[in-house]
C-alpha cells in the first residue's frame, strides 16, 4: 500500500499540527514560515526528467535549462529517446545529464503503477534508472505521488535547516539526518515542506524548487 497521500493544504495542516505537538522547535518554525505550501506537482516522465534537470545546479540554472528543454520538446521520452546527443547539448543538458535522460526515456517506467507501491518500492524502482540516486526519487515521490512520509536527508537545504533550527554545531550527514527523522514519521514529507520554507526565511533562498 502506498500509505497517506498529501493531495490539500488540510493534509498539510493535520501534518504540521502533529508535527508542531511533537517538536517545539517545529512549532518555533511554524511562527516563523507561516502556512506551508502544498508543492504538488504532475506525474510522468517529464516530471522526473525536471528533477534530473535541477540536480547539483542551481535554482535559477534549473529553471533556466528547464525552459530550454521545453522549447525543444525534450518533455517525451519517444522524442527524447530518438534525439541526437548534439540536440539534448543544445538544450542545456550536460553530458552526463543527456545521458539520463536517455537511461529515464528508454526505462520503460510504469508511472501509474507507481501510485500503488509502497515508498522504498518506489524509490527502488526508479533508482534501477541510470541517473536517478535516492534525492531524485524520494524528491518524486514526495511532490508528484504526494507521499506523506517521505523524506530527502541527502538534500543539503534540509541538512542546512535542521542544523539552525536544532541548534547543531555542524550540518547532520544524510545517515544521521534519516535517523533523526525517524521521530517525524508518518509525516516526514511535511517536516521536509517545513524545514525547506524555514531555509528559505532563514537564508533568504531557495532550496527545492516549487
Amino acid at each position: 500500500m502506498s500509505g497517506r497521500i498529501i493531495e490539500t493544504a488540510a493534509d498539510l495542516g493535520e501534518g504540521a499540527d502533529w508535527l508542531a505537538a511533537r517538536e517545539p522547535r517545529f512549532a518555533e518554525a511554524l511562527e516563523v514560515v507561516g502556512p506551508l505550501p502544498l508543492r504538488r506537482r504532475p506525474e510522468g516522465f517529464a516530471q522526473l526528467l525536471w528533477v534530473i534537470v535541477g540536480q547539483q545546479v542551481s535554482t535559477a540554472s534549473a529553471a533556466a535549462i528547464w525552459a530550454r528543454v521545453q522549447a525543444a520538446g525534450l518533455t517525451d521520452p519517444a522524442r527524447v529517446a530518438t534525439a541526437e546527443d548534439d540536440t539534448l547539448r543544445a538544450a542545456g543538458l550536460s553530458r552526463q545529464k543527456a545521458r539520463y535522460a536517455r537511461a529515464l526515456a528508454e526505462a520503460g517506467i510504469d508511472f501509474e503503477a507507481l501510485r500503488d507501491l509502497p515508498d522504498e518500492a518506489v524509490v527502488a524502482r526508479l533508482t534501477e534508472v541510470p541517473g536517478i540516486g535516492r534525492w531524485t526519487a524520494e524528491i518524486y515521490a514526495m511532490f508528484s505521488l504526494g507521499r506523506a512520509d517521505v523524506f530527502a536527508p541527502g538534500d543539503l537545504a534540509l541538512q542546512e535547516a535542521v542544523r539552525g533550527l536544532f541548534g547543531l554545531e555542524a550540518r547532520p550527514r544524510e545517515a544521521a539526518l534519516r535517523r533523526m527523522a525517524a521521530d517525524w514519521s508518518p509525516w516526514r514529507g511535511v517536516a521536509a515542506r517545513l524545514l525547506w520554507a524555514y531555509y528559505r526565511v532563514a537564508t533568504n533562498r531557495e532550496g527545492i524548487r516549487s
